[in-house]
């Protein structure tokens, strides 16, 4: 792998780790929804993990990191971008609690064993 493709994952790591850190002390989604600084700063990053994810990150390392959904981590920052109020804030949750620390852990994996 190439440090072009390593940089690009270690952003998308760095963005998982910022919204886990914001997240943190958040033990519902009611309460995640209830801070909008909160929900804008993760959403933010959520939008650059997509991008970096479609347009940084070069196919032959998507194709060698074949458990991470890189379709639908696009699917989510499209859908974020086109159309904010229409995002679902339980799909945001979901990924926040389920997604994104499989995906910080796959990434790094991947980093270590290159």
């Amino acid at each position: 792998m190439d440090e072009k493709n390593a940089a690009v994952l270690r952003k998308i790591v760095r963005h998982v780790n910022s919204i886990m850190a914001y997240c943190a002390d958040c033990p519902t989604r009611q309460a995640f929804e209830s801070d909008p600084m909160r929900v804008e700063a993760t959403v933010f990053n959520l939008m650059q993990i997509g991008e970096l994810a479609k347009e940084s990150l070069g196919d032959d390392v998507k194709k060698e990191i074949t458990t991470v959904p890189w379709q639908q981590i696009y699917g989510l920052r499209n859908r974020i971008v086109h159309g904010y109020s229409g995002v679902n804030m339980q799909i945001v949750w979901d990924t926040i609690r389920e997604d994104l620390p499989v995906l910080r852990e796959e990434i790094t994996a991947y980093l270590e064993q290159t």
